[in-house]
């Protein structure tokens, strides 16, 4: 999924991206944290309960087509006249390639990827996959350890918050986390942008408490919502 048909997807405009993206320098303006946004279509690519998936898939048709095989050899008996030996065993085989690949493609949907793949693994990804970018953004290097990362990965329809250290100390986890639980709920009703606008406005909220701003405030983190590739 390429970025236009993920913020089409997400239902995200040009318009509501700068909109965003201001709410990100407004917030700032009032605390010497910085806020970080990203969006991504997956956290992984989850071949593996994809390709098992549409292994069940091909078991289960070929024991739904296993009952019919005389009728089959009949059919091709009479219709062929003379039939090879492993005519029935190729046509089973190619059947079950054929459910195999139709299986996998569908599988790719998001919401049979939602079906298929237990909760457990998509939470761990969409959590490892929030750390993988927390460092290569650089989110961890601001000058106070004050930055924080709002990540949204949409297939799992799942939100993480991830604060540096110098917020950590201050401020518990559990409080981002009812934020990061409000976004989530924004973007499944439709109002993603509203979600984001929100979100960020309450963590700057939180952050102006603890992390008021100095005399000298830089810009230390991009303020626009980035879209990562898988």
């Amino acid at each position: 999924m390429n970025k236009r048909q993920l913020l089409k997807k997400i239902r995200l405009s040009d318009k509501d991206l700068d909109e965003i993206k201001t709410s990100v320098k407004a917030a700032e303006q009032n605390t010497s944290g910085e806020i970080s946004l990203a969006l991504i279509s997956e956290s992984s690519d989850y071949s593996f309960w994809e390709l098992m998936a549409s292994l069940y898939t091909a078991a289960a048709v070929f024991a739904i087509m296993l009952p019919f095989a005389k009728k089959l050899k009949d059919f091709y008996d009479y219709v062929l006249w003379i039939q090879p030996v492993w005519f029935l065993p190729a046509f089973y085989g190619l059947s079950i390639l054929v459910v195999i690949a139709i299986a996998f493609g569908l599988f790719n949907f998001p919401v049979l990827d939602r079906l298929i793949i237990p909760y457990s693994v998509r939470h761990k990804a969409v959590t490892d996959r929030a750390f993988r970018h927390f460092a290569e953004s650089g989110v961890y290097c601001t000058a106070e350890h004050s930055g924080i990362l709002i990540f949204v990965s949409y297939m799992e329809r799942q939100v993480r918050i991830i604060a540096d250290k110098g917020i950590a100390e201050k401020i518990p986890q559990e409080l981002w986390n009812i934020i990061a639980d409000d976004l989530a709920d924004g973007i499944k009703n439709g109002r993603t942008k509203d979600g984001f606008i929100a979100a960020v406005q309450k963590c700057g909220e939180l952050l102006k408490e603890k992390f008021p701003v100095h005399n000298e405030n830089p810009n230390e983190l991009s303020d626009g919502l980035a879209i990562l590739e898988n």
